[in-house]
């Protein structure tokens, strides 16, 4: 949305977006130099950060997973409540990764013993094993859980919705947010607070522009063969609780992902992870 509607040009930016496989890739290449910053989620940035990286989050564009806890049409009239997935067959992308660490921790609030559970590790695309009943549950994204509601699928719990989020979390779960080699914060300070403008206004965008407008401005191979109109809709839905009004840092926010790591054996307890957070750049700033 910034680049696209003229918001980085708007702060004197010239600003070239570089494309990776995943927010691994992109936080490598943040700190082999070959990008100046990195747009990736929490998650990623947690790891890099454990792994010894010298980077810093200083700007927020996202609140919630874009997960939600499917249930297969064949299990809907089995599975009912977080409690029914005792002994059932849970699909996830892989162990250790962001929907896997987000279920056990939502498991773990909710206080369902995940041991009691299998879990099938299927890749990013689980709608089918889903659509034929080869797992019971799983954690899809959209257009997958649309696609499985309307085939008789149920969901139980929508991390993609801001008051589902809160009731089965106590509040939004960090995402996406902007990374820079933290020995360059100091110098690169005021390109840094017109940066997280330009975002501030692609947020305030999305909350006001309808979702036709929203599509019409991403880049095309963004939904080429896609269903334009069911993409309108899925944005119409959710972009108020995906998108923060703010690219301020919520520490908060970010605690709950950090506790579902640890809980995922992902992060060590004592690693002293408020050190990978930059606050004083917005603090203080416009927007």
């Amino acid at each position: 949305m910034a680049e696209k509607r003229g918001m980085f040009a708007d702060q004197g930016l010239s600003v070239e977006l570089i494309y990776t496989r995943g927010g691994g890739a992109a936080l490598q290449a943040l700190v082999g130099g070959a990008v100046d910053y990195a747009a990736t989620s929490l998650d990623a940035q947690l790891q890099a950060f454990k792994n010894g990286a010298p980077i810093q989050r200083f700007a927020a564009s996202g609140r919630l997973p874009l997960f939600a806890l499917a249930v297969a049409p064949k299990a809907r009239d089995r599975i009912r409540s977080l409690a029914d997935l005792a002994g059932q067959t849970v699909g996830i992308s892989a162990l250790g990764n962001a929907d896997h660490a987000l279920l056990l921790y939502l498991l773990a609030r909710a206080g369902v013993d995940a041991t009691r559970i299998r879990f099938a590790t299927l890749g990013p695309n689980l709608f089918e094993a889903l659509r034929v009943g080869h797992v019971d549950a799983g954690m899809v994204q959209e257009p997958a859980l649309s696609l499985l509601l309307e085939r008789g699928g149920g969901v139980l719990v929508n991390f993609m919705d801001l008051e589902e989020t809160r009731r089965y979390l106590g509040g939004s779960y960090a995402f996406m947010g902007v990374a820079v080699r933290g020995d360059e914060a100091d110098d690169r300070l005021d390109e840094m607070r017109r940066l997280a403008g330009a975002l501030q206004a692609a947020l305030e965008f999305i909350h006001t522009a309808s979702g036709k407008l929203i599509v019409a401005t991403l880049p095309s191979e963004l939904i080429a063969g896609g269903d334009r109109k069911q993409l309108e809709a899925i944005v119409e839905r959710y972009r108020q609780s995906i998108y923060p009004r703010s690219t301020r840092l919520d520490l908060e926010a970010a605690a709950r992902v950090v506790e579902a790591q640890q809980l995922a054996g992902l992060l060590p307890e004592n690693l002293p992870w408020r050190e990978l957070f930059l606050p004083k750049v917005l603090e203080g700033a416009a927007g």
